[in-house]
């Protein structure tokens, strides 16, 4: 008799506007749980805004670089970009059509949550590592303020967002933005 094993694979979706501290916790925490994860770049369709500055193969990039860095086993997760679509109906189904198949939903966010508990999926809010510092949000800030935005990410992200001039983007699409109010 063949012993047939499942796969526990869980999926955590973030725009990941950079790529944090808290991202690999939350990651990490998760494959305590899961034998393997999804990770879905969200709003992957748009970059080059103050809140969206880097591109769905910029942030790919620094995640795998990321993950990479903190030794976490790439045959242990997916990258998925994950474009938003205009009706939330919808989108548990498109998510569902661009990823492998998973059992649990980690996130945070009260849509996300909301749109997969009405598709009879598990969702689970992830712990948050530290909020105040390691968001996205307080990233970009710092940024835009000379502040150690680099404490708050893994190095490698740090390197690619220098290599893109990430800073300087995020400075001119600020500029831009106030200008145009």
């Amino acid at each position: 008799m063949e012993v047939v094993v499942i796969t526990k694979r869980g999926t955590l979706i973030g725009r990941m506007q950079p790529i944090h501290n808290g991202h690999i916790s939350v990651i990490k925490e998760t494959l305590k749980e899961m034998d393997e994860i999804i990770i879905g770049i969200g709003s992957a369709q748009i970059s080059h805004t103050i809140e969206n500055p880097f591109t769905a193969g910029e942030r790919i990039l620094m995640l795998s670089k990321a993950l990479t860095e903190h030794n976490i086993d790439p045959s242990r997760y997916y990258i998925i970009p994950l474009e938003d679509i205009a009706c939330n109906s919808l989108w548990v189904a498109h998510v569902k059509m661009l990823t492998p198949p998973f059992t649990k939903i980690y996130s945070g966010n009260p849509l996300v949550k909301e749109l997969f508990q009405e598709n009879h999926y598990d969702v689970i809010t992830p712990p948050l590592f530290n909020r105040k510092e390691y968001s996205g949000t307080e990233v970009r800030r710092r940024m835009l303020n000379n502040g150690n935005w680099e404490k708050l990410i893994p190095k490698s992200v740090t390197k690619i967002i220098k290599d893109i001039n990430g800073v300087e983007r995020i400075k001119y699409l600020n500029q831009k933005e106030v200008s145009q109010l």
